[in-house]
């Protein structure tokens, strides 16, 4: 019997079977001794005995009988019997007898037996053998070890389109394409030399009757010998695991699909990664169509379905990629079109026939002619909806030489085209959040930087990156009293629309500060309030809305006259100073809290400017976009600004080419500012005595200084207001008196006292013998105004003067 695992064995064969021989008269004449063992009987013992005595008993007999008549009757018997061992107990044997004729006289009956159960389990090997070639699904193929097919079974013999018997002889390279044929060769060739077998091992099977057909199959091999050992060759199981291969393809593809598609919240880069996800996993060709609404990050209405944008195309079949529409066209849809119904009943679409892209290409027949050169492709038309929303089309396509597209596949696209949807959608709010909150942060930053005396400016503004979101970072030069200038720069901590609207009220608060004429440290401490009081009306809001948090500036004041720079910052990275021949360094500025602290001091530091020294103000986005070490950072913009002296902008240049090599993850700002002194010829200044002498003096003095500048013609008005000034310096103020005349493109008049007390603009009533010069002085003059210093009060009026001749 054979056992499991063991090659079936013939239990007829001759050194496996007992064997009898009987003559015409049932007398037993040859007993062999495999039957000697499987009956107990000894030749001596039973030659020349009736065979139906001797092995049946009375339960047997008739049995044996019939086999017996069977046998003469039909000259040959098969079957089971049940017969006597000699000790007496029954033995099951399967039985077969055939005749022999000794001479013409004489006919004699050869018999074999062997036990039941062996006949069985070879019968059952025997039938399971001729099912493996001719009834399984699975392919069995046989190989000799030259590799050429000795057999091969039906499921083979299907799909090769070759009837079975005819294989013998072939190779696999006879009807499988030569790549995979070559392959599947070196694995038998591998199994045949190491006897390793090997199990389920997947590969594709492309056939030669049909290359476009995908076919992979999972084969197992193992080599075959004899029982002495000789090699007899190689047999392998081959299964169509296609089906299985593809599920799990499109299972990979949606894994992909999950963290390629929407890295960014961009609209176009979301499109093309949705193309690349299906070319070339699902789709040879890919095309992404949205809504022209959508392509420009707006709201899709139900009247623009007929038009849209193409925002991403990628393929791999040569020659498709110049028919197809390129990326930024607009596209009307043929309303007759499948991409039509598509659209308007948000359902995907799958066509294999010629009217698909037929109906999209209706108004361009010769791009469709060239389209179909290549072959009818295969075409699924899958909408993008997000939210209710359709926002456009993801359309697919399969040429000739691929499976055409199946129910599956277009299960897969729109697994594609939801996730890809929701990315577009979300990419679409962002970037109309973002578009707002650059508007809004472009309205709020100045546009153009005043021509002014004192400064030769230039400025760089550089968003952050789209990611981060639009941040609170600011610049601006802001004309003060008697040819001063302001430069600001700052920055409100976090990033988004909550942040630039901060920004512009701290920039409105800037200005409206730097009227006033407040010291740089005193202008501080009031914007450290406004930021704590903005901070805290934002609290109730709750936790779903940005809240300011700080912010950090940097104010300094500039006077042509004197030279002199006054500075203070908070919580800001220090100035940097160009001298004029080229030395830079960081001045030494006191660093302050950042805003929205309260309640701590600011402190100012003054230095005094050589004429053509060089300011650089800017945010810490500068020192964070090209470096990590803040310290490297400085030493590099260091270097930017070192060397001989170059024109504002082109500083602004070098600058950004140092320390700006990308995109900066945070806003910069940047403001280089290089000093002018107001020549000496421009500025007229003289101390007066506080008493009634000293108007007389001052009409006087300011008589003979506009002749001498040939501003005779403003002569009266100026007069008359510096007498009205310095006549309420010397009521109301304290001396000494101080008089100083500006000459530019304003003729402007100061007048200092050492008092404290503001003037105030009233109209006088009929009855008031006073009250009317300050009215008067602002009829007469466009601007006036005061300003405070630590030693008293300074009020200054300007007037514009007409264009000065050439030469003077």
């Amino acid at each position: 019997m054979s056992t499991f695992g063991e090659a079936p064995r013939d239990p007829f064969a001759a050194e496996r079977a007992a064997a009898a021989v009987l003559d015409d008269r049932g007398r037993v004449v040859g007993w062999s001794k495999r039957a000697e063992a499987l009956l107990g009987h000894r030749s001596d013992e039973v030659l020349g005995t009736p065979a139906a005595g001797l092995l049946a008993g009375p339960l047997e007999r008739d049995a044996v009988t019939e086999a017996l008549a069977v046998c003469a009757r039909d000259g040959g018997w098969f079957g089971n019997l049940t017969v006597r061992h000699r000790d007496g107990h029954r033995v099951d044997l399967g039985c077969r007898a055939r005749p022999m004729v000794r001479d013409a006289s004489r006919r004699e009956w050869f018999l074999v037996a062997a036990p039941a159960e062996e006949i069985a389990q070879w019968e059952t090997d025997r039938s399971l053998l001729d099912g493996l070639f001719r009834r399984s699904p699975i392919g069995l193929s046989v190989f000799a070890p030259d590799l050429t097919i000795l057999r091969v079974n039906r499921a083979i013999a299907r799909w090769s389109q070759i009837p079975a018997e005819e294989h013998r002889g072939l190779r696999i390279g006879d009807f499988v394409v030569s790549k995979d044929a070559d392959a599947a060769d070196q694995q038998l060739r591998e199994v045949l030399e190491s006897g390793r077998s090997s199990t389920l091992a997947e590969q594709p099977c492309g056939l030669r009757r049909d290359p476009t057909h995908e076919l992979v199959v999972s084969v197992s091999s193992f080599r075959i010998q004899d029982a002495a050992g000789r090699v007899l060759g190689v047999a392998q199981t081959t299964e169509d695991v296609t089906g299985r291969y593809r599920a799990r393809r499109r299972l990979a593809l949606l894994n992909e699909a999950s963290t390629r598609i929407g890295t960014t919240l961009d609209v176009a880069t979301t499109a093309r990664e949705l193309s690349e996800v299906a070319v070339p996993g699902l789709a040879d060709c890919v095309s992404v169509d949205l809504l022209e609404p959508v392509a420009r990050g707006e709201e899709p209405t139900g009247e623009t379905l007929g038009i849209v944008r193409r925002a991403a195309v990628l393929s791999t079949v040569p020659d498709t990629m110049e028919l197809m529409y390129p990326v930024g066209l607009t596209i009307q849809v043929p309303p007759e079109s499948l991409h039509a119904r598509c659209l308007a009943e948000r359902r995907p679409v799958l066509d294999v026939r010629k009217e698909g892209i037929s109906g999209w290409l209706a108004r361009d027949p010769e791009r469709a002619e060239r389209i179909f050169a290549l072959g009818v492709p295969s075409l699924m038309v899958v909408p993008l909806v997000a939210r209710g929303l359709v926002l456009g089309l993801l359309s697919l396509y399969r040429w000739r030489r691929r499976e055409p597209f199946e129910e599956d596949d277009l299960t897969l696209a729109e697994e594609f085209a939801s996730r890809a949807a929701i990315c577009i959608d979300n990419a679409r709010r962002y970037t109309q959040q973002q578009d707002a909150a650059l508007t809004l942060q472009h309205s709020l930053l100045p546009r153009e930087m005043p021509r002014h005396p004192a400064v030769e400016v230039a400025h760089r503004y550089l968003p952050a990156d789209a990611t981060t979101g639009v941040g609170g970072d600011w610049f601006d030069v802001i004309p003060l009293s008697g040819l001063r200038v302001a430069l600001v720069v700052g920055d409100v901590v976090g990033h988004g629309i909550h942040a630039a609207a901060t920004m512009g009220r701290l920039r409105t608060a800037v200005h409206t500060l730097a009227n006033l004429d407040l010291t740089p440290d005193e202008v501080l401490s009031h914007l450290d309030d406004l930021v704590d009081r903005l901070t805290a009306e934002q609290e109730p809001a709750g936790g779903d809305h940005a809240q300011v948090t700080g912010a950090t500036c940097l104010y300094a004041v500039y006077d042509p006259v004197s030279q002199h720079c006054a500075l203070a910052r908070a919580g800001h990275p220090p100035p940097a100073m160009v001298t004029p021949d080229g030395q830079v360094q960081l001045l030494d500025v006191p660093p302050g809290p950042p805003l929205g602290l309260g309640g701590l001091p600011f402190e100012a530091a003054e230095t005094k400017l050589a004429e053509g020294s060089l300011l650089a103000l800017y945010t810490d986005g500068l020192l964070q976009a090209g470096y990590e070490d803040v310290d490297e950072s400085l030493a590099h913009l260091c270097q930017a600004l070192t060397g001989p002296a170059r024109s504002a902008e082109e500083t602004c240049s070098a600058v950004a080419g140092e320390l700006l090599h990308d995109r900066p993850a945070d806003d910069v700002a940047l403001l280089v500012a290089r000093t002018r002194v107001l020549a000496a010829d421009k500025v007229a200044a003289w101390e007066l005595p506080a008493d009634a002498t000293a108007p007389g003096r001052a009409r006087a003095l300011t008589a003979a200084q506009l002749a001498g500048w040939g501003l005779e013609e403003f002569a009266f008005t100026t007069e008359l207001v510096v007498s009205e000034l310095v006549t309420n310096a010397y009521r109301y103020g304290g001396g000494p008196i101080a008089l100083r005349l500006i000459r530019d493109s304003h003729l402007i008049c100061e007048v200092s006292d050492s008092g404290s007390s503001a003037p105030h603009l009233r109209r006088a009533l009929t009855t008031d013998e006073g009250g009317r010069g300050l009215f008067l002085v602002a009829q007469l003059t466009e601007r006036w105004g005061t300003r405070y210093t630590r030693g008293g009060k300074t009020i200054w009026t300007e007037q514009a003067l007409s264009p000065a001749p050439p030469g003077s």
